[in-house]
Parts: structure tokens; sequence; C-alpha cells
């Protein structure tokens, strides 16, 4: 089981770190190419489109993960009776809330940009589109601390794993 765990972590902290990555690296290098590769080189609406398409490619990794994530933790508050029960169901309710919040960027706010994009730079342009957009960059937000929580919430498990397998072992 230790195993399984082990992947399941490494499959979390990747998704946090590729969600860090996008706010910290990759957007702000398409949204202001300018600082690189001088004036003219994209418009705004360019660069949005770019970083629509790596959010089209993110979120299968983000629907993936999420979903493993939720069949890790239903199998493991069902099953895993040597733990506390509190704390089974709050890591369940992390993937649940982690799942609620993935539908949202994906199914909600996602569909909404792509669909405001393909009626043009005009219709990214209005107040409605902003709310949208600040809705998505919350959601991304609430996210990656839900899933940060998780992480460091089932990390302390793997190491407790092993040092019971490392005692039964002498």
């Amino acid at each position: 089981m230790s195993k399984i765990l082990g992947i399941y972590l490494f499959l979390l902290a990747a998704l946090i770190g590729i969600e860090l990555s996008l706010g910290a690296f990759v957007a702000p290098t398409i949204f202001f190419p300018q600082s690189f590769l001088g004036d003219g080189v994209l418009s705004h609406f360019q660069s949005g489109q770019l970083m629509t398409q790596i959010f089209l490619k993110y979120n299968k990794i983000l629907m993936i993960i999420t979903a493993i994530s939720f069949i890790f933790e239903m199998v493991n508050f069902n099953n895993n009776k040597s733990q506390n029960f509190n704390f089974r169901f709050s890591t369940l309710m992390l993937a649940v809330l982690n799942l609620i919040l993935m539908v949202l960027f994906v199914l909600v706010f996602t569909d909404y940009i792509v669909e405001a994009q393909k009626a043009g730079a005009e219709a990214t342009q209005t107040a409605e589109f902003a709310k949208i957009h600040k809705g998505s960059e919350w959601t991304m937000k609430f996210m990656i601390i839900a899933q940060t929580i998780l992480f460091f919430m089932k990390f302390p498990r793997l190491n407790s794993a092993n040092s019971s397998q490392n005692s039964e072992q002498k």
C-alpha cells in the first residue's frame, strides 16, 4: 500500500508543481512577451489564446489526477479502518472539494473563456468576462491550497508506514 501511496503523492505533488508553474512562470511570460521579444509581438488577446491552449492541455492532467485522488480517498475511507475516522473523512472531503473545483474550472470557467475567445477580442473585454476570469483564478488558488493540504496530510502517513515496516523487519 505504501508504494501506491507514494505514486499518489507523486501525482499530487506534480499537479501542484504544474499549477504553480503555470501561474508563476508561464502566465507572466505569455502575457508579457514584450519584456523578452520587444513590442508588437502578441496582442493581449493572442496571449490569452495561447494561455487557453496551455490550460486545455493542463485540464486533461487535472481531470485525471483529480479522479485518481477521489478514487484513492474513497477506497481509503472505506477500507482503511486502521486510520482515524476524522482523518479519513477530512482527506475524503478534500478530494471531494478538489473534484468540485476541478469541475468548475474545466466545465464552467474554461468553457466560458474558450467560447468568449471564439466570439473575438471584444467578447474578452467585457465586465462579465473579467468576472469569470477572476473566478477561474480564485478557483485555481483554492485548488492549489486544497491539494497542498491533502498532500501534507497524507505525506506523514508514508513515513509512518515505512517506519512500521522497518520495525517489523528487524
